[in-house]
């Protein structure tokens, strides 16, 4: 089974990466994008079960994530 993980800064958390990119867009003739975000997309391979979603879930609380700045969102494929 493999799960998508997707982090992203919450919003209202500074995101200078995204401020960045969002200023340097119009420069490149990109006019008109606003809020851009930053984050991490991370795959994992883990044993199919029925606890999979459980268990990705507490993977991105403990270490993949910080839940107090980042928010996450995941998608688990059967192969």
């Amino acid at each position: 089974m493999k799960a998508k993980v997707y982090i992203t800064p919450k919003q209202g958390i500074l995101d200078p990466q995204g401020v960045a990119i969002e200023r340097s867009l119009p420069a490149l003739g990109f006019e008109g994008v606003a809020n851009v975000r930053v984050g991490k997309y991370i795959e994992l391979e883990l044993p199919a079960g029925d606890g999979a979603a459980d268990e990705v879930d507490k993977m991105c609380h403990k270490l993949l994530a910080n839940p107090i700045i980042e928010d996450f969102r995941f998608e688990l494929e059967t192969e």
